[in-house]
């Protein structure tokens, strides 16, 4: 029922200074003003490819205003869409799941530590109908969001009954380099990437293992998609800011947005279909 990756949240203490970077690193435009009670912030949502990102500033108290407190800038949440709300929000209610409605989409809350296991394992969901948009900028969509459990197996079984999502289209994954196993939950392959990706830490002195010993189960990064990693590359080089290839190459094919270039967000930029490589499908990972 899941159609699209379709935006990230991300908590920012100057949402004016966090849409200027958006700007200048990914050619992102400012598409709305607004605020949310539930999260006790005003937002700026901008949009880069056909994605939004939604930068969150405090408003008083709520989840923008404790991540902030607790982590610093960063991600707060991801959100998908779906061809239906209502008939989502009834599954989820069906499975006992808690969340709540705000400017007309879905909000799924984590679950904390040592809590239920009827909810997310450690990622905030935003559910919003799906639409159609022109893309902006240099890369072409948010398709990946990387989310660090426990259990992989566990979740993958949760995230499959909750959002009704198709297992066997699930890719299995590992990677000595970074640390992890786990699974590609694969949304429509082989027609699209969308793709929430779970990692249960194998290795934890390495980056994301350290990262998981601070948080727990939680949002670790998104991946984006682009026909020119050049051009993000130089935007980055542009602002002084830190980024690093997946290879050694001086011209790669996909690089790391560091958090501290981005407000907080670990960011991975591929070349188009590079990312089937790794996802089961490595003979579409043509150019």
């Amino acid at each position: 029922m899941l159609t699209h990756i379709d935006r990230m949240l991300l908590a920012v203490g100057d949402r004016e200074a966090a849409a200027d970077t958006f700007r200048d690193i990914l050619g992102a435009e400012r598409v709305g003003e607004g605020s949310s009670r539930l999260l006790g912030a005003r937002r700026t949502v901008v949009q880069a490819g056909i994605s939004e990102f939604e930068l969150l500033e405090p408003a008083g108290e709520g989840p923008v205003s404790a991540h902030l407190e607790r982590w610093g800038e960063g991600i707060l949440g991801v959100g998908f869409s779906t061809a239906d709300l209502s008939a989502l929000g009834g599954r989820l209610s069906e499975r006992g799941i808690t969340f709540s409605e705000d400017n007309g989409r879905l909000y799924i809350p984590a679950r904390p530590a040592g809590g239920a296991s009827d909810q997310t394992p450690g990622m905030n969901i935003v559910l919003s109908p799906e639409e159609e948009r022109s893309p902006v900028g240099v890369i072409k969509w948010l398709y990946e969001v990387t989310n660090i459990v426990d259990d992989h197996q566990q979740a993958a079984a949760f995230y499959a009954d909750t959002f009704g999502l198709e297992a066997s289209r699930f890719s299995p994954i590992h990677s000595e380099r970074y640390g992890y196993s786990g699974q590609l939950l694969l949304f429509n392959p082989p027609q699209q990437l969308d793709r929430i990706e779970l990692t249960q830490i194998t290795e934890p002195s390495l980056a994301m293992g350290r990262f998981a010993a601070r948080r727990g189960q939680s949002i670790y990064m998104g991946y984006v998609e682009t026909d020119d990693v050049a051009a993000v590359q130089a935007r980055l080089e542009a602002r002084g800011a830190r980024y690093a290839g997946r290879t050694d190459d001086p011209h790669p094919e996909g690089l790391f947005i560091h958090p501290t270039a981005l407000h907080g967000m670990l960011m991975g930029v591929s070349r188009t279909n590079l990312a089937w490589t790794w996802s089961g499908r490595p003979e579409l990972a043509k150019r």
